[in-house]
């Protein structure tokens, strides 16, 4: 064709783009459409009992706002697990004012000691061991679930072998573009390892919003593997032992939690490196998948900019970009729609964008500065 580039340097970019594009639809359509085309059925609600274990560090007003809800929940018989990390306000007595109602409600209460410093995974292991029954469900502190038969519907879905239930926690839509922005990477997010985990292939959950057996936790010395790193309570213990067989995804709307996302952009920046911070001790397999596609798509948006920089004709750089949003756009459409997560489809163009320039960026951030906080 006549408006073919003849300079050597625009057909290589321009094969390189094209290239990103394809490798980036093949993740779209053999990924991230299992979540798009997913269908939830109908739970059905198990009898058995189970345990719902919360970490909880200075977490009074949060307790004071969601609790109720957690220990409302339309079961016959089951616990709340709350382990109050350390707390310096007044998390004991909102919790033991819970406690006068519910006796269901178990405290358990950590005190802070100079020369042992612990982080959110020997509180999860201490409400772990103190767990009454088998099954169990992990949610935090500043979370609501989505309804009285959330707990229920996660802990149900253990059973037939599967250990682990990989559910979504949402965060509560407000005004703002961070708060779009927020809940843009959340949903962008449980897109990859909902899909993942869909496909065979688990490598992490949220806590959140997960469920697992008691019996697999102590089977796999529960976090013993990676109990030096601060983050990874829930995605490195899923990482190290999920599996096709073991592992299920919940969908129904009504097995999802909300949660009150950051005010600042410093705030969810620290909160997003010390989740990122994580995955570089995934295994070996999941690194290569998720990086190839970040790659590609570093490599896609560089290539357009730099075609549109060396004046290649407008028509090809509009036909690589179509090719690539044509496909992406709808998969991505579908799978927020499954997440119940509207007015965001507005924002993808930029918020994409804002991903491929952001991350790599937290990720170098990350490799020179690897002091992280739970609290």
């Amino acid at each position: 064709m006549e408006f073919l580039p003849e300079e050597p340097l625009v057909r290589i970019v321009l094969l390189i783009a094209a290239g990103a594009a394809f490798v980036q639809v093949l993740y779209y359509l053999f990924i991230y459409s299992r979540l798009a085309f997913h269908k939830p059925k109908q739970p059905v609600i198990s009898e058995d009992p189970f345990s719902i274990v919360i970490a909880a560090k200075n977490e009074a007003k949060n307790l004071s706002h969601f609790l109720k809800d957690i220990l409302e929940q339309k079961h016959p018989k089951y616990q709340v697990v709350v382990v109050n990390d350390c707390s310096w306000d007044s998390t004991e007595k909102v919790l033991e004012e819970f406690a006068g109602v519910y006796p269901h409600l178990k405290i358990t209460t950590l005190i802070e000691q100079e020369k042992y410093r612990h982080g959110k995974k020997f509180a999860l292991a201490i409400g772990i061991k103190g767990a009454e029954f088998d099954k169990l469900v992990f949610t935090d502190a500043d979370c609501r679930p989505a309804s009285p038969q959330w707990a229920a519907m996660m802990a149900s879905c253990l059973k037939n072998k599967k250990e682990i239930v990989i559910g979504y926690g949402a965060y509560q839509k407000e005004k703002g573009l961070l708060n779009a922005w927020i809940r843009f990477d959340t949903a962008f997010n449980a897109m990859q390892y909902l899909s993942y985990a869909m496909a065979g292939i688990p490598y992490m959950g949220t806590g959140r919003n997960l469920a697992y057996s008691r019996e697999l936790f102590f089977k796999n010395k529960g976090f013993a593997k990676h109990q030096h790193i601060l983050s990874g309570d829930d995605d490195l213990f899923i990482n190290a032992v999920a599996n096709k067989k073991n592992t299920v995804v919940e969908l129904h709307p009504d097995s999802f939690t909300c949660s009150i996302s950051e005010k600042t952009f410093a705030g969810w920046l620290k909160q997003k490196r010390r989740h990122m911070s994580a995955s570089s001790h995934y295994r070996f397999i999941h690194r290569i998948l998720l990086g190839g596609f970040y790659a590609s798509q570093i490599l896609f948006y560089a290539s357009i900019i730099a075609l549109l920089l060396l004046k290649t004709d407008y028509r090809l750089v509009a036909a690589v970009f179509l090719f690539r949003l044509m496909f992406t756009w709808p998969v991505m459409a579908m799978a927020f729609s499954k997440l119940k997560e509207k007015g965001l489809l507005i924002f993808t163009l930029f918020f994409d964008i804002f991903v491929t320039l952001l991350y790599p960026i937290l990720a170098i951030i990350n490799l020179f500065n690897k002091k992280h906080t739970w609290k």
